[in-house]
C-alpha cells in the first residue's frame, strides 16, 4: 500500500468525519480519523498519509494553528482545511499555512474528493520528483 494513498481527516464532528469517508473511499481512498490534534499527531507517527484534511474548530486549538505541529512530524503531506463558515481573516490565516486547499464545509462533498485526489496527485508526483 502506498503511502500517499491514505488521508487522514481530523475533525471532531463525528458526522463529517463519517461524510468525508464514506466520500472519499468510494474514490478508493484510505481514510483514517482523528478527532484531535493530539490524537492525529500519534496517528501520523505510524501511519504515512499523502494528505491531511483538517477542521479549522479542533478542541485544543484552531486548525491553523495545528498545521505546523502535524506537518513537522509528516512535511511532505498535504493538507486541505475545512471550515463550516468562511470570513476573510479566517480564510487569510488559514492561507497564512501554505494549505493546498481551502473547502467550506457547504460545498460539495464531490469538491472534497477532487481536493483530495489533487492533493494525493502532487504529493505522489513530488515524491517522484524527489527520487529522481
Amino acid at each position: 500500500m502506498k503511502e500517499a494513498s491514505w488521508v487522514l481527516v481530523v475533525d471532531p464532528d463525528p458526522k463529517a468525519v463519517e461524510d468525508w469517508r464514506a466520500c472519499l473511499s468510494m474514490e478508493g481512498i484510505n481514510v483514517e480519523k482523528a478527532s484531535s490534534v493530539k490524537e492525529a499527531a500519534t496517528k501520523l507517527k505510524v501511519l504515512q498519509c499523502g494528505c491531511l484534511v483538517v477542521d479549522v474548530d479542533l478542541p485544543e486549538m484552531k486548525g491553523y494553528e495545528a498545521v505546523p505541529i502535524l506537518k513537522a512530524i509528516q512535511p511532505r503531506a498535504k493538507v486541505i482545511m475545512t471550515a463550516r463558515l468562511n470570513s476573510k481573516e479566517l480564510e487569510s490565516k488559514v492561507r497564512e499555512q501554505d494549505v493546498f486547499y481551502y473547502h467550506i464545509k457547504s460545498f460539495s462533498t464531490s469538491e472534497l474528493a477532487s481536493a483530495v485526489n489533487g492533493a494525493l496527485q502532487a504529493r505522489r508526483k513530488g515524491q517522484s520528483n524527489a527520487e529522481t
